[in-house]
């Protein structure tokens, strides 16, 4: 039986991870998006897993009234709800029709726990507010979950959430509450 030699079995097996490494260097420069290195992303640049993004916060207006309420304001397309202790409880977007209600102070008026929305929608949770031109204002949710656009050719006052936000809009929105529109 022959027997080989310690340094050429080390050279044989230094031989074959070259070729191994040269191979996986091969398929990595294969799968490497084709980019300059000045603009490849630098180690710097590049977050870690662990960082987090900052929260975008949707501070209570100014001027919007005291107390238990619901804040609205129109251009910011939001909704505030403040329970006790001036403490937000929670706030969130709207999608809102063409018909606005004026700036100020309103009381709900109108509570419906289904409907059909002037939009011809199913809608639940319905608390008006508010009258423009003869057109009642409030919120509501679309029973099919939808914030669809309104029609800009129909006069539409409804101001629409989505249906997780419209039931708890329903537990501090009863008759006599204060809904404070801001512009």
């Amino acid at each position: 039986m022959a027997r080989i030699k310690s340094s050429t079995l080390v050279s044989g097996l230094t031989a074959a991870a070259l070729v191994v490494i040269a191979v996986l260097a091969a398929q990595a420069a294969g799968s490497a998006p084709d980019q300059p290195p000045q603009a490849r992303p630098s180690t710097s640049a590049v977050k870690s897993p662990s960082t987090k993004p900052t929260p975008k916060t949707y501070p209570l207006p100014a001027a919007s009234g005291t107390g238990r309420r619901v804040v609205y304001g129109i251009s910011a397309k939001r909704v505030w709800l403040v329970g006790d202790a001036e403490k937000v409880d929670r706030t969130y977007a709207v999608v809102a029709g063409n018909v606005a209600p004026s700036v100020g102070i309103h009381r709900v008026f109108s509570r419906r726990a289904s409907g059909i929305g002037g939009d011809g929608a199913q809608v639940e949770h319905v608390v008006l507010f508010a009258t423009t031109d003869g057109i009642n204002v409030g919120f509501s949710a679309a029973a099919d979950g939808s914030l669809a656009k309104p029609d800009p050719s129909k006069q539409t006052a409804a101001i629409r959430e989505t249906r997780l936000d419209g039931t708890a809009l329903w537990q501090i929105a009863t008759i006599g509450s204060s809904v404070f529109v801001v512009k």
